[in-house]
């Protein structure tokens, strides 16, 4: 009997525009972060107030996505650019807008004490509401030794060593988020020359084609390997009139057993390049 699956098409667009409310469930941390963040005064943000040029993003909008994203453990703005298209609930939290990773950066560094200040607030209005864990970020204070519990209210000074620790942690946040951008490291991104498909595919074919070579190669001079044993011990044979010890040399295999056999990798990038160890636990790629 035939296994039934599942139709996949990723070609056909939908007959009706999709409903993101539908997508995010009512318990998901981003309906937090929106609120919280409208509720925050515009004043501190930077803001064309003239009009001019092209239409700007709203701050509000921008706060959320940042702290929602650092929340998750996002930092570069590239990563956050590109969940603007793959994470449902930043999608729906940008109402479907892209802003590019460009224009994040741009944000985060002009408006850098403004955002950190708001998002001490965010982390506060959280703990106050019982939200021990905003994402990946601790709003609970247990940095800081007490006898209280969590659960009470806590005196004037303990609010003041919660609010240096929460200053402590969003400082650490934003170093790492400058630090994401001018490393411009993107683990989840193409090289320029093969990221449309249709490259991608031409490339993939033609790294096949690369290890087939190579493999094909290797069989021939296996082949050639194993002629040279097999008229050694002919000669030998037939000058010593006795038989050689040890098994007749076994010829080759396919070409398929050699490439197997070899685990033979090709760069999509650089067809030369090869993996090489500098240390038992280090690979690199080099030419």
């Amino acid at each position: 009997m035939a296994a039934s699956f599942v139709n996949l098409d990723r070609n056909t667009p939908m007959l009706l525009p999709p409903d993101l409310r539908d997508w995010v469930g009512d318990d998901d941390l981003v309906h937090f972060v929106i609120e919280a963040c409208e509720r925050l005064p515009l004043e501190a943000f930077r803001v064309n107030h003239r009009g001019s040029g092209s239409a700007q993003m709203p701050p509000h909008m921008m706060l959320a996505l940042l702290v929602f994203s650092y929340c998750n453990g996002i930092f570069s703005s590239r990563k956050i650019e590109r969940a603007t298209y793959r994470d449902v609930a930043v999608r729906y939290l940008t109402a479907d807008t892209h802003p590019d990773h460009d224009t994040i950066c741009k944000f985060r560094r002009e408006n850098k004490a403004a955002i950190s200040a708001a998002f001490i607030d965010i982390l506060e209005l959280a703990r106050s509401l019982g939200l021990l864990k905003l994402g990946k970020v601790s709003t609970d204070g247990t940095h800081i030794k007490t006898d209280a519990p969590i659960d009470q209210n806590v005196t004037y000074d303990r609010a003041i060593e919660l609010r240096q620790r929460l200053q402590a942690d969003i400082a650490e946040l934003m170093v790492e988020a400058e630090k994401a951008d001018v490393e411009g490291q993107d683990d989840q991104s193409l090289p320029d020359e093969i990221a449309r498909r249709e490259a991608l595919k031409s490339k993939m074919d033609q790294a096949i084609a690369e290890l087939e070579s190579r493999d094909a190669k290797r069989r021939e001079q296996a082949q050639k390997d194993h002629e040279a044993k097999v008229k050694a011990r002919k000669a030998r044979e037939k000058s010593t009139g006795k038989k050689p010890p040890g098994k007749s040399p076994k010829p080759p295999g396919t070409i398929e057993e050699i490439a197997s056999a070899s685990n033979e990798q090709c760069n999509l990038t650089d067809p030369d390049a090869r993996v090489m160890r500098k240390n038992t636990r280090h690979l690199v790629d080099a030419i």
